[in-house]
């Protein structure tokens, strides 16, 4: 039976609810997670400094021996820079940049092909540094320890700032994980790793794992859909496909609209390999609005709101 998907009247009060309960979250806890990846990016940020000679040497060498700083070295520009706008500024490729941003140097691209794209990347940087924030640079001397830091502080701070929604995302997700676990370590259900070349289907009665990976489609064509948490009921017989539970978190209503065919695609995928029986359920918390929930009653989906986790019982767990 349907557990929240069949009956609309009951959604705009949950939607006021699960938004209520976001936001009390995010003013508790989202500051603390962004300091949190602030203090990790600034030693990030020092250790960049120090393989550029604290940017006195930013050249083709030091970026292609050391590419995990060029986001460093975007943020150290005034204005900082976003990738593409790099890439235009530089008249280099977006491949490239996104390569270097992920600390890995193209092989296959020739060497002085690289050399002359790497050498206009860190010209414009050179010309662009924000020298207020480095005022080392303006003398011969090095900077201070605390010079350094306080420059690594600001610097952090535009990154962590650029990616402020993801740093948010990761920590309600890992606290909607372990809501969950703790739910169901109440309710007296293991904790397992299931292998993620095994068939879900031969999970052990009353375990659960995170992070799975469900195999759909034909070989050679295989499709890896990944799934936040897979649950074996306890009374659940041999062969039987456990409960696949995705958390969603959201801190607007307009993300949820542009992704709301995401979970219905998976779940059209899951249907054509495991059949129509297959239960696949959203775990929600924050911004869902009326118009998400109608679309994916309309594809079939159901959910579980945070404020109701207790709901997760009538579904045999």
């Amino acid at each position: 039976m349907p557990i929240n998907s069949d009956k609309p009247q009951q959604w705009k009060e949950d939607v006021c609810a699960s938004v209520d309960q976001f936001n009390k979250w995010f003013v508790v806890f989202a500051p603390k997670a962004f300091r949190e990846a602030r203090l990790k990016t600034t030693v990030d940020v020092e250790n960049s400094l120090r393989l550029t000679s604290d940017l006195t040497k930013i050249d083709a060498t030091s970026i292609a021996a050391n590419p995990q700083i060029l986001p460093t070295l975007r943020m150290a520009t005034c204005p900082p820079l976003a990738r593409d706008r790099l890439v235009g500024l530089a008249s280099t490729t977006k491949n490239l940049v996104y390569k270097f941003e992920e600390g890995i140097v193209p092989r296959r691209l020739p060497k002085a092909i690289l050399q002359e794209h790497l050498g206009r990347i860190s010209a414009v940087i050179l010309k662009m540094l924000d020298r207020d924030v480095f005022p080392w640079l303006a003398s011969n001397k090095g900077p201070a320890v605390s010079e350094r830091h306080r420059a690594s502080t600001i610097i952090a701070d535009r990154l962590c700032g650029a990616v402020s929604d993801p740093i948010i995302r990761n920590a309600q997700e890992k606290r909607q994980l372990a809501f969950i676990q703790s739910f169901l370590d109440r309710r007296g259900y293991r904790s397992v790793q299931h292998p993620q070349s095994a068939d879900i289907k031969t999970m052990a009665p009353g375990t659960f794992s995170f992070r799975l990976n469900v195999r759909v489609g034909e070989a050679p064509n295989f499709v890896n859909i990944p799934v936040d948490v897979v649950v074996q009921a306890k009374n659940a017989k041999k062969t039987v496909l456990p409960l696949l539970i995705e958390a969603k978190s959201a801190g607007d209503f307009t993300n949820v609209t542009k992704r709301r065919k995401e979970e219905a695609a998976k779940m059209q995928q899951l249907r054509a390999a495991y059949g129509t029986g297959v239960r696949y359920i959203l775990f929600l918390c924050g911004y869902f609005d009326t118009g998400y929930l109608g679309y994916e009653a309309a594809e079939g989906m159901d959910w579980v709101w945070e404020h109701r986790i207790d709901d997760l019982a009538r579904l045999g767990i």
